[in-house]
């Protein structure tokens, strides 16, 4: 499975990060819609797109409005959205409103279901709610087999760490996990409802996870180390700090 991050910033993009959005090109699935959306239909290896949101902030989901053109033009056969009731809401009536980008694609609106999964391409989807974000967000496990082993990765993003998910993503090959500040600013995970870097890294190592990409990284700190990834490692070996262009493959 090739692992494709799009977008690696949080709030706002800079000269280096696009916000948010991993497409799994392979498949057509894509998790959360960002700045770094515009990159998207050219990597795309299906016709058909299926997109997960986390939640309904601004950086998650002003993408969505990028996607008009590719499917008018063809490049995108069928759009399906799938989100909690209150983020579909926000997107048909708020991003898509008259008086704010008045065209709506041809998307389909799909609410998450408590406990249900989602088959697709050959891979199954599941979710799980994150309490801490202000708002709220979710997390997506996505499970396959590949030559008779069992493969899995996990997206979690505007959260703070904190027990609640930890069984939802134990063991997957590869955590993709939000990691907004380095430690220095640890307070401000607590206060804005996102992760710091080494609660991350523990996350990771009790978890048992294999590897771990921090992603979602505040667009104001320093651009070659933002989040102190030694620190991490010093933790959780098999940590790498996510940059938009990354290319990974769980095989």
């Amino acid at each position: 499975m090739q692992i494709e991050f799009l977008g690696t910033g949080g709030f706002h993009p800079n000269e280096r990060r696009h916000t948010a959005c991993v497409l799994l090109p392979e498949v057509g699935i894509a998790f959360d819609a960002g700045t770094s959306v515009f990159r998207l239909a050219a990597r795309l290896k299906t016709k058909e797109l299926h997109v997960f949101l986390s939640h309904a902030h601004l950086d998650h989901i002003c993408g969505l409005t990028y996607l008009l053109v590719p499917l008018l033009k063809g490049e995108i056969k069928s759009c399906r959205i799938y989100a909690g009731a209150d983020v579909l809401t926000a997107v048909r009536q708020h991003l898509f409103s008259e008086d704010v980008f008045p065209v709506w694609p041809q998307f389909e609106l799909l609410e998450l279901e408590r406990h249900k999964t989602y088959p697709i391409a050959g891979v199954t989807v599941s979710h799980q709610p994150l309490p801490s974000h202000p708002g709220g967000s979710r997390a997506f496990r996505v499970d396959w087999q590949n030559r008779g082993q069992k493969r899995s990765l996990a997206y979690v993003t505007d959260t703070t760490v904190d027990g609640s998910y930890t069984e939802f993503i134990r063991g997957v090959d590869l955590l993709i996990h939000e990691c907004n500040f380095a430690d220095s600013l640890a307070e401000w995970s607590y206060k804005t409802g996102h992760s710091h870097t080494s609660m991350v890294a523990q996350l990771a190592k009790e978890s048992s996870v294999i590897r771990l990409a921090l992603t979602h990284v505040d667009p104001s700190t320093p651009q070659d180390d933002p989040l102190g990834i030694d620190a991490a490692r010093q933790i959780f070996p098999s940590t790498q700090l996510a940059e938009d262009g990354a290319v990974l493959s769980v095989d």
